[in-house]
């Protein structure tokens, strides 16, 4: 009785084994070929979707990168013009180019001018301190404020530095740069007028003069003795991937600057006009992606720089177009120097 249970129980356990081998199926190579297709189908749509929203986001990225770089240059520009004291239109900076930081048709000043820079802390009180010792615990409140002439020259450079041309290769964008050429901290007590500075043993060395500061300038004759000519300090870089097109989209309407400023009148000769050439400093080659309207008589300024945001993303084809305006913004400040010359 015992042996026939068991052989019931084996005879019913391999009927269920083998009925549940034989429902226990794979996949066919025709349905996996099927699945692969389907999932193809649906999938490389929806990866291409995903890589042109990167792209987009990408482009806008750098529009806004761009749009923020040139803001923030505009602003320190109008802050660095607001204290001018004489600004040289287009014929001035002609005729003091070759007086200017060495000529090269690779760098081009577009915006010069003359303003008072302040030092702070730096003139003691009596005779007894020294402009170096003024910020000791001993001498604190003891030295006042002063200001020096300064000559700040702001260039467009189109050199293919490959430091500031990335992507690689041409043409490569141009930056802008600032020059600025300082007077020294002038000794109130000195009894020698021949010299008139504190010595070097007296100041710091930032607060010295500077070799191409010329100290025969004089603004009654604004275009001569503006520097010495030699021993300019490097420039600056207040912004890069500036557009860089020649073509005749970058052509500026032929009055450009004398609509901006008013069409103002010629100092010397109130009955006759300021001509677009006396008023307008540009580039050589007119790109007209840096560009100043200058009307020297009202100390007035108007400052226009185009950046190049497809530059960014793109060696070749990155030119100004019309139709791909949204990658060449644009900024603009006009500004007056009140700035004085001071006793």
């Amino acid at each position: 009785m015992k042996t026939l249970l068991k052989l019931l129980l084996k005879t019913q356990h391999q009927r269920n084994h083998s009925g549940l081998a034989k429902t226990e199926k794979g996949m066919t190579l025709v349905e996996l070929l099927v699945g692969a297709i389907m999932a193809f189908l649906i999938i490389t749509p929806m990866l291409g979707f995903v890589v042109d929203m990167l792209n987009t986001d990408r482009r806008e990225q750098v529009k806004s990168n761009t749009e923020q770089d040139l803001q923030a240059a505009v602003d320190f520009i109008a802050q660095d013009l607001s204290q001018a004291i004489y600004i040289y239109d287009g014929k001035g900076i002609t005729d003091i180019k070759t007086q200017l930081p060495p000529n090269d048709l690779s760098k081009i000043p577009i915006l010069v001018f003359w303003k008072r820079q302040q030092i702070k802390n730096t003139l003691p009180i009596n005779n007894s301190i020294k402009p170096k010792d003024c910020d000791t615990q001993a001498n604190v409140n003891k030295c006042n404020d002063t200001y020096v002439l300064s000559l700040v020259a702001y260039y467009q450079f189109k050199d293919n530095d490959t430091t500031w041309c990335q992507p690689s290769g041409g043409p490569c964008p141009t930056r802008i740069a600032r020059y600025e050429i300082r007077d020294g901290v002038r000794n109130p007590y000195a009894t020698d007028p021949a010299d008139s500075y504190y010595s070097l043993s007296d100041i710091d060395k930032s607060k010295t003069r500077d070799a191409a500061f010329n100290q025969n300038f004089d603004f009654s004759k604004p275009t001569e003795n503006v520097t010495t000519g030699a021993g300019f300090q490097n420039p600056e870089v207040l912004v890069n991937y500036i557009d860089h097109t020649n073509n005749s989209e970058t052509e500026l309407p032929a009055t450009e600057c004398k609509t901006a400023l008013g069409d103002p009148t010629d100092p010397n000769d109130s009955t006759k006009k300021l001509d677009e050439t006396t008023l307008r400093v540009t580039d050589t080659e007119r790109r007209n992606s840096f560009y100043a309207c200058v009307n020297t008589a009202k100390n007035i300024a108007r400052v226009t720089i185009r950046g190049n945001s497809l530059r960014r993303l793109q060696a070749n084809n990155a030119e100004f177009k019309t139709t791909s305006s949204a990658f060449f913004p644009t900024a603009t400040v006009q500004v007056q120097g009140i700035g004085a010359l001071g006793k």
